[in-house]
């Protein structure tokens, strides 16, 4: 799905991003047991691997490719991503070293194009309201003055979070990050949309995309938008089983 010039010219219309890119690397030492055999992202919840529940979503919204890197099993995850045909999946290789979740995505730039695009976390659950939240995004997204645009939690209505947040946010959607010793009220979901500009002269090798963000914060580009819906944080064993009772309870 191309955006022409005029498209993208026209602020307020809706630019649905057709790349994403899931962040599927990492080692999930906390998910033991289970991350000695299976890989984070193919742990289930509720009858489904984790990054399905991602891969479903962005499939959903009418993104064509999803760029996925893997590193940690790196086999499994090719075994099982290689049926998809909803988004196209293409595999960027981390065997060689984990990148981070900034060099990650650095690496991948080629394969994502000149446009913005969908990021999620391959690990990341959440119950849509009325409208998906994938489509709130790319209706709030400006890229005129936006480099990111971050879905946001609220921990008090969050399933499995126990932590103090990770951004306040201004009455415009401009975002601040927590201070060393406050409590926010938001916390990143695990889902945004990021422009390629976001990635200038960032560094060689492997750094995190928090640094991204913090730098977009400080020119005023991070905006934020509160999550329509439930969203669960699966980041242990116990936060499977808070997830997986919450989805019973939908159906």
């Amino acid at each position: 799905m191309g955006q022409s010039a005029d498209a993208e010219d026209r602020l307020g219309e809706i630019m649905m991003p057709n790349r994403a890119f899931v962040l599927a690397a990492g080692l999930g030492t906390r998910m033991r047991p289970y991350n000695g055999h299976i890989p984070k992202p193919l742990v289930e919840v509720g009858r489904k691997a984790l990054i399905d529940y991602s891969l479903d979503r962005l499939a959903e919204a009418g993104v064509e490719r999803a760029v996925v890197n893997v590193h940690h099993l790196a086999d499994a995850m090719e075994r099982h991503l290689a049926p998809r045909r909803r988004p196209e999946i293409v595999i960027s290789d981390e065997r060689g070293g984990l990148l981070g979740t900034g060099g990650g995505i650095a690496k991948a730039l080629p394969q994502l194009g000149a446009q913005p695009f969908f990021l999620v976390n391959s690990d990341t659950v959440w119950l849509d309201g009325v409208k998906p939240n994938f489509t709130r995004l790319a209706e709030a997204f400006d890229p005129q003055k936006m480099d990111a645009l971050l879905l946001l939690a609220p921990i008090t209505d969050s399933i499995g979070y126990s932590g103090r947040g990770d951004y306040a946010m201004l009455p415009d959607g401009r975002l601040r990050r927590r201070a060393e010793n406050q409590v926010v009220p938001f916390v990143y979901a695990g889902a945004a949309i990021l422009t390629p500009v976001l990635f200038a002269d960032v560094p060689q090798g492997a750094f995190p995309l928090t640094l991204l963000f913090d730098r977009a914060g400080e020119t005023g580009r991070l905006f934020g938008l509160r999550l329509e819906g439930v969203w669960m944080h699966v980041g242990t064993p116990e936060g499977v089983a808070a997830a997986e009772a919450a989805l019973a309870a939908t159906q």
